[in-house]
This record gives structure tokens, C-alpha cells and sequence, in this order.
């Protein structure tokens, strides 16, 4: 157990709810409105592509300090990103629009999520 750590992580959770809810201001969501499923989507593929990133540097050398891959990884990501907003935004879509618009929003989110991962991850690590 250690409280650098324990720091890395909570300053970037910190950081990662304040943008999560910037984010949600910014595409007009307010809280539980029926535009939550653009902010989710948004922070979930763009913070998917920030995790590709680091992960493919990280597995190509870089030395990043344990508190870094904390606040990083497990603070500002994990903050950023969120699969309960994922869950909420899918069950109001499901009662305000149909399981139809549901089923594409949660189709959308999985696959270009993994692909935000799996691009970024390939961007800095693909061959010289």
C-alpha cells in the first residue's frame, strides 16, 4: 500500500470527473438528458484511444513510473470514462427511443471504442 499511489490515483480521478462532466456540458447532457449518450460515447472512444496510447508506449519501452501509470490508468481514464453513464444512457434510450436506437448506441460504443483501442495501440507500435 502506498500513498503515492493512493495520491496519483485520486488527483487523477479528480481530473477525469471534471472532464467527464465538461464533456457532458459541452454536448448540452446536463444530467440524465437524453444527449448523455454523445457524451459517453465521446469520452468512452476518445479515453479507449488515450489507453491504446499508453498501453502500445508503455509495451514499447517507456518508462513510466508506477504513479504515472496510476494517475494515468486507473485515475483520469477510469474517471473519464464510465460504464455506468454507459448502462444509464442505454436503458433511457431504450424507454425514450426504442431498444432499436439501444441496441445501435451500445453497438457504436463497443466497436469503435475497441477500435479507438486497437488503432492508437497500433499507432505507436507499429514498425519503423
Amino acid at each position: 500500500m502506498s500513498l503515492v499511489i493512493y495520491a496519483a490515483v485520486a488527483a487523477g480521478g479528480a481530473l477525469g470527473a471534471m472532464l467527464r462532466y465538461s464533456v457532458s456540458l459541452l454536448t448540452g447532457a446536463g444530467f440524465f438528458g437524453i444527449n448523455g449518450p454523445l457524451a459517453t460515447l465521446s469520452v468512452n472512444v476518445v479515453g479507449s484511444g488515450v489507453m491504446g496510447l499508453l498501453a502500445g508506449l508503455v509495451a514499447g519501452g517507456l518508462l513510466l513510473p508506477e504513479a504515472w501509470r496510476a494517475f494515468f490508468a486507473i485515475g483520469l481514464l477510469g474517471a473519464l470514462t464510465t460504464f455506468s453513464s454507459f448502462a444509464l444512457d442505454a436503458g433511457t434510450l431504450v424507454l425514450k427511443q426504442g431498444l432499436g436506437m439501444a441496441m445501435l448506441y451500445v453497438g457504436l460504443s463497443l466497436c469503435l471504442s475497441l477500435s479507438s483501442f486497437a488503432l492508437c495501440y497500433w499507432l505507436v507500435r507499429m514498425p519503423s
